[in-house]
């Protein structure tokens, strides 16, 4: 077999041995394009297209006062989509332990990394079913692909500490970034030809809408292809053995390996805290835009767009910045940013796009960043061999935890009508991050998981 699907003996560091810059450069290029496959199932399906669509499908499908009954459970048709995001984190919760389990015991995330993408794509290329009162279909689909996405990043964040040296990796990520990034702006500029022109391409605007969230699961499927093929599984020496049934004893044993860590565990905490509010802001945003501030689609999609290109910037440019005033600190810097992002769409007027380009302006110059130097800065704090069961920990607190946000979002609207309500309750979440990631003393915590302390962190 090739190199590039199995590792055997690993030859000595060189410019062609297994572990030699040039194949590690080699595998870097690999690893940005999952970013470059996946990041368009979250910014078409679910930032942009989904929300509104599949609100509009279940209101359709509501009753005179405005509530469907999936299970027999009366929901509001506009707190649906919030509800389904945080069921379908649920899921990922019972299901990234035994993926981060199965990758420590075999050494082959590739298969599983291959299983988990292909599945998420082929639930969101069905999307291209979901029309008249099918709601439930759609939330099927949603919590398949969403817990399919959220078990593909445990293995393709295990990858950055075998991929990358310590001073590499906040560039690395920050470019992996980038990669998704640009390709979710791509993307997006093919979707607003197609819906802005549906009508010229015989399309009904249902039609152009459910193209738009298909293609995204064609795309995912297609530049996965790429990362499978550079990517090297490592042999971990663990062995085989029940990988289902001890997922969650693994993780229940990273917990308690966390705890000779707790410096590392003290991070996962605040970043479990402050990402909530970061995922909860990316997939509500356009419910929000939509239905609360009267935005129509056309403009919801440029938006998003100006996000994509300014996260690209934002993601390198803060990548720059953590070299000068280290990771932690560019975090920090980005979280109260973010507080005021939200604060300012509290009191957003409706019916003002050039208010919520300036607010989304702002919102793609610290997503991308905050997102990757959190990755990277984790990196450091993983104790070596044990990436992928730390990972899986990590994508618990990145995807498979921040279920609460939705809710809360979700409940704030059930409960008061008000999306303003809902979007100002997520404050709470940079606040207390913030609080939580600055009582971190992060040069101590790298030392004390045997990892080499960057010059600057």
């Amino acid at each position: 077999m090739s190199a590039e699907t199995t590792d055997t003996a690993e030859p000595a560091d060189g410019p062609a041995g297994a572990n030699g810059p040039d194949a590690r450069r080699r595998e870097q290029r690999g690893w940005y394009f999952y970013d470059f496959a996946c990041s368009v199932y979250s910014t078409s399906v679910v930032t942009v297209f989904l929300g509104p669509y599949l609100t509009s499908v279940a209101k359709a499908a509501a009753d005179a006062e405005g509530y469907v009954h999936p299970l027999g459970i009366p929901v509001r048709a506009g707190s649906l989509f919030a509800y389904t995001i945080s069921a379908s984190l649920v899921l990922a919760v019972i299901l990234m332990p035994m993926a981060g389990a199965a990758a420590d015991r075999t050494g082959r995330k590739k298969p599983l990394l291959a299983a988990a993408a292909y599945t998420g794509a082929t639930a969101t290329a069905a999307m291209f079913f979901l029309d008249g009162h099918r709601y439930l279909l759609g939330a099927f689909l949603l919590i398949v692909a969403n817990a399919s996405i959220s078990v593909s990043m445990v293995l393709y964040n295990a990858y950055l500490p075998q991929i990358a040296e310590p001073d590499e990796r906040d560039a690395v990520s920050s470019r992996g970034w980038a990669f998704g990034y640009t390709s979710g702006a791509l993307v997006l500029v093919l979707n607003l030809i197609l819906y802005t022109g549906h009508d010229s391409f015989g399309l009904s605007e249902s039609d152009a809408v459910r193209i738009c969230l298909a293609s995204a699961g064609v795309w995912w499927g297609a530049f996965t292809v790429i990362p499978l093929r550079r990517l090297r599984d490592r042999n971990t020496g663990a062995g085989g053995g029940e990988v289902v049934g001890s997922g969650w004893g693994q993780l229940m044993a990273t917990l308690r390996d966390m705890r000779r860590h707790p410096l590392t565990l003290s991070f996962l905490l605040a970043y479990l805290v402050y990402n909530d509010g970061v995922q909860t802001v990316i997939s509500q945003a356009s419910v929000y835009g939509s239905e609360e501030l009267g935005l129509s689609q056309t403009t919801l999609i440029t938006a998003v767009l100006l996000v994509q290109v300014l996260a690209v910037a934002g993601a390198l440019g803060m990548g720059r910045m953590a070299r000068v005033h280290g990771a932690k600190h560019t975090i920090l810097g980005s979280l109260v940013v973010w507080t005021l992002i939200l604060v300012a769409g509290y009191f957003l007027p409706a019916d003002s796009p050039v208010f919520f380009y300036a607010l989304a302006a702002a919102i793609g110059l610290v997503l991308g960043g905050s997102q990757a130097l959190s990755r990277s800065l984790y990196s450091h704090l993983v104790p070596r061999g044990k990436e992928a069961e730390y990972f899986s920990a990590y994508e618990m607190s990145d995807r498979g935890l921040s279920w609460l946000g939705p809710l809360v979002f979700g409940l704030a609207y059930q409960l008061t009508g008000s999306y303003r309500d809902a979007i100002i309750s997520l404050v709470v979440f940079f606040v207390v991050g913030s609080v939580l990631l600055a009582r971190v003393p992060v040069r101590q915590a790298v030392a004390a998981a045997g990892n080499p302390v960057p010059e600057r962190i």
